[in-house]
């Protein structure tokens, strides 16, 4: 992880089909966080994680692109959130499984032991959870993508409702 050091962070509160959101970007327009509202316990967690106690909100003037593009993907433009600048800090593991998560198309799903095995580390599927349940831009970063290895929807932080809307919008599900 980089060094901890003052980190000022600007959020927009989005309405999307699953509830409000919280989007944190940084002066640059980078992503740093996606979280649901009612998980925010779970944001303030994260974030003292990844950049320890020194972390400033402030509340935006105006909308981000990230929200803005986050918009995009629940009208239907599911490629708008690839065009998100993300920016965290993590261990070099979590950074490569993040990265890998962001190469999942939507549509699609991974099990955690596959996307184990695409990283490189292929015993590692608890890792790879973990390292999921400590992504702090879930959606933009889709740690919805990833199943368990019989299929069966698994873990997520928003909860499984949400997990499962996400992966039917994009069309991996059927819906019911």
């Amino acid at each position: 992880m980089t060094p901890k050091e003052h980190v000022r962070l600007i959020q927009d509160q989005i309405l999307t089909p699953l509830g409000q959101a919280l989007v944190l970007t940084d002066k640059k327009g980078n992503l740093r966080a996606f979280e649901w509202l009612d998980c925010a316990d779970r944001l303030a967690r994260l974030l003292k994680l990844h950049y320890g106690k020194d972390v400033e909100i402030v509340e935006g003037m105006r909308l981000s692109k990230a929200s803005l593009l986050i918009g995009k993907y629940f009208d239907g433009n599911f490629k708008a959130i690839d065009k998100i600048k993300i920016e965290t800090n993590g261990t070099p593991f979590q950074k490569k499984l993040w990265n890998a998560l962001r190469k999942i198309p939507a549509g699609k799903t991974m099990t955690y032991a596959a996307i184990a095995r695409k990283i490189g580390a292929p015993s590692a599927s608890r890792a790879v959870g973990a390292a999921n349940g400590a992504n702090p831009i879930s959606l933009v970063v889709p740690c919805h993508r990833l199943i368990g290895t019989n299929g069966k929807l698994t873990g997520y932080a928003g909860g499984l409702h949400r997990k499962k809307y996400l992966l039917e919008h994009e069309g991996a599900l059927k819906t019911d």
